[in-house]
């Protein structure tokens, strides 16, 4: 099976190479190939015009559409560029796939919710974005369930990992540098690891695979795929500082103020309450996702693993 992971550069790209590789040929693409890192093809998902020829050149069975604009607040200035990626792009895809039978996997967010809720949010709930890149978001959702391709819409939220520009990282980097720490406590979520995330689109996929074309029905639609649990962004940035000094990757805490998200202000809304009810994912397809704080420990593992790693061949070079 021929594996297409578009936006293969990002931090879920990089763990769907190595999550998806089991399961057949994977093809990592991005805007620009670099072999070394597992990037085969260059594919530039903003001309529209030439994403049919680019996929017929590939001729992939499965595609999985980890590229996005995620830059929120510039989504605000960039309107057009946001639809061009998040909506124009997949239903282009969408048309592509859709009279060759072929799987789309497509990543989507909170952001397409008001953010207003108290009960996690299920996939049939009203949607309601108050964000330039909720409202692309959601239309390239519409775009891929209007376009009678088979897929699997996988909503997540709060998605940070080992490498790439995330929350955590950016949180070790400004303990390491400040004495204290201001963040929002009034926005809650469940933060998920990219390598979680990954994982389970690897999951759904060989569950697709091994089921009959007959029973795939079942299996299609959109998914909350986030880790269990929630917490604020304060609650999660001092669990991330109080692990940065367990792993060795802070030398000490710094303490983290709770401030309200007025105090923090923002060209895009935030939502308020983003956390995803995934209760279709285990019914489904029988996952059960595991408590965020398992992820953050992981990942800060891997993270000081690496620092160690580092620090080994950093000897043996000075060695030599």
């Amino acid at each position: 099976m021929r594996i297409l992971v578009l936006g293969a550069s990002g931090q879920v790209g990089f763990e769907l190479l190595r999550s998806l590789a089991p399961l057949g040929a994977v093809i990592g693409a991005d805007r620009v190939a670099n072999p070394e890192l597992g990037i085969d093809i260059a594919f530039d998902l903003a001309d529209h015009s030439a994403i049919a020829a680019q996929l017929d050149a590939i001729a992939p069975e499965v595609i999985v559409n980890a590229a996005a604009h995620t830059a929120v607040d510039a989504a605000e200035d960039e309107p057009e560029l946001a639809d061009a990626l998040n909506h124009r792009a997949v239903a282009a895809i969408a048309a592509w796939a859709a009279p060759r039978g072929r799987l789309v996997m497509h990543y989507s967010t909170d952001y397409v919710f008001p953010g207003d809720g108290t009960q996690p949010y299920r996939e049939d709930d009203p949607v309601g974005p108050k964000s330039v890149y909720g409202h692309s978001k959601l239309a390239g959702e519409q775009a891929l369930a209007a376009s009678g391709a088979p897929y699997l819409l996988l909503r997540t939220a709060w998605v940070y990992g080992a490498r790439g520009r995330n929350f955590l990282l950016t949180m070790l980097r400004a303990a390491a540098q400040r004495p204290e720490l201001s963040v929002v406590d009034d926005q809650v979520g469940g933060p998920t690891t990219a390598r979680f995330l990954a994982a389970t689109t690897a999951a759904m996929l060989a569950r697709w695979q091994a089921t009959p074309a007959e029973g795939r029905d079942a299996l299609a639609g959109s998914f909350h795929v986030v880790m269990a649990g929630q917490t604020s962004w304060c609650g999660f940035a001092r669990a991330i500082i109080e692990g940065g000094v367990r792993h060795g990757l802070l030398e000490h805490a710094v303490p983290v103020r709770a401030i309200r998200t007025g105090e923090y202000p923002a060209k895009a809304p935030r939502p308020a309450y983003s956390v995803l009810d995934t209760s279709r994912l285990r019914r489904v397809h029988g996952l059960e996702p595991p408590a965020w704080p398992v992820g953050l420990e992981q990942t800060l593992a891997e993270l000081a693993e690496h620092r160690r790693s580092l620090t080994q061949i950093a000897y043996e070079v000075k060695r030599c």
